[in-house]
């Protein structure tokens, strides 16, 4: 698998997101250490917090397939069928922080290209596996 079937794993996701209320549709996939994929989307609920994130989606779909380190991360968002930037939220960088790989990376799908960015860039100074031990 290649970065941009990843980046075509994510924008796939986007398509099937459920976001009625926010409209705010988003898609992620994630890449394992050997290559494998696994995509989510976001799926909201009228309870607002009760909705999941696309990338705890992808992250629960590359735990049940047995995956346990992320290499990359890719993310398309935005309102509707509009592309926007759109980095992941504080709790899902947690997330991505207990299975991110040394040199993790998330790609990001914008309207002027793919923006790249260093995981640990994006989670300076984090809480995570490391301080327990792990």
């Amino acid at each position: 698998m290649t970065e941009d079937d990843l980046l075509d794993a994510a924008r796939a996701a986007r398509e099937n997101a459920y976001a009625p209320y926010s409209r705010f549709h988003v898609g992620a996939a994630v890449m394992t250490e050997d290559r494998r994929v696994f995509a989510g989307c976001n799926v909201e609920n009228a309870a607002y917090p009760e909705g999941v994130c696309a990338e705890a989606g992808a992250i629960s779909a590359m735990a049940l397939g047995g995956g346990r380190a992320i290499r990359l991360v890719a993310i398309s968002g935005g309102p509707g069928d509009r592309l926007q930037a759109c980095l992941p939220c504080g709790g899902c960088r947690q997330k991505i922080l207990e299975f991110a790989g040394e040199g993790a990376e998330v790609l990001v799908d914008t309207p002027q290209g793919v923006e790249r960015y260093r995981f640990a860039d994006l989670m300076p100074q984090a809480f995570g596996p490391k301080n327990l031990g792990r």
